[in-house]
């Protein structure tokens, strides 16, 4: 009997499908694939052999979930029952090879699922030797399930508090806020002084500089800066004093030398 092979690179990264081209039997098929997938390649009602019936039937192949895909949650509790019902340990490799089979978990997803596992404590996982090992019993399970539950209902308990609180604290605002004739003019008037008093603040900006306490403070400014020149003139005719000595230069050329202006002295 002569056989097609179909090669469903896109579909399946690579998996290989065969079928009877004479009543598009089923006859073969090289690594899981969902029951959507070949029947849009076949494109007719085709039969199971009795061969891939009993494979599908081994991997459980779910023709609604396989068509929708497994949600990240589905994959995590799949891979949960895995533990429970074996109460075994496994390697990665050992995971790897079960999930698809048992849970039709896809390969290529394990390895992240497995981890977010281990990462929220759901899984255990201890390092001997060079290996990993991964392991999860119910009653750990059920004892998380029981402290995670016990946080909730104390932060649903510290929320109603904290919610009365504030209840408690605008039913208290409230009083005397309501909205009557005389606080609507009050508003209004407190509106009106807060705009006069921003104006006036404006004004006000124009004449800083005649401010008594400004100018108090740039008196201040001008001593420290007058100090501050008069220690560099220090500093400049300490220099000039060096040069003269060790080269016997006189104050001309010196001057000339550095740009000093000849009528360079200290300020009054």
């Amino acid at each position: 009997m002569a056989r097609t092979e179909v090669l469903l690179s896109a579909a399946t990264g690579g998996w290989k499908l065969y079928y009877n081209n004479t009543n598009a039997e089923i006859v073969g098929v090289h690594s899981q694939l969902s029951f959507y997938v070949l029947k849009s390649v076949c494109k007719s009602q085709f039969v199971w052999s009795p061969e891939l019936w009993r494979m599908k039937e081994c991997v459980g192949w779910d023709e609604d979930s396989k068509k929708k895909g497994l949600s990240l949650e589905e994959k995590r509790t799949r891979m949960m029952e895995i533990f429970f019902e074996t109460k075994d340990v496994f390697q990665l490799k050992d995971i790897e090879k079960i999930a698809p089979k048992t849970k039709g978990i896809t390969p290529m997803s394990v390895k992240e699922v497995l981890q977010s596992l281990v990462d929220d404590n759901m899984v255990d996982c201890e390092r001997v030797g060079t290996s990993n090992y991964y392991w999860a019993f119910p009653s750990k399970a059920l004892h998380a399930r029981k402290h995670k539950l016990e946080e909730l209902q104390k932060q649903i308990s510290e929320t109603k508090q904290r919610k009365m609180s504030l209840q408690k604290a605008v039913d208290k605002a409230k009083v005397g806020r309501q909205d009557t004739k005389e606080r609507s003019s009050l508003l209004k008037e407190l509106q009106a002084l807060r705009e006069e008093r921003t104006q006036q603040q404006a004004e006000l900006e124009k004449y800083r500089e005649c401010d008594p306490e400004v100018v108090e403070e740039m008196r201040k400014s001008n001593v420290v800066a007058k100090d501050a020149v008069s220690r560099w003139t220090d500093n400049i005719f300490a220099i000039k004093s060096w040069t003269k000595k060790k080269f016997a230069f006189d104050d001309s050329r010196i001057n000339k030398a550095f740009g000093i202006p000849e009528d360079f002295d200290y300020m009054d």
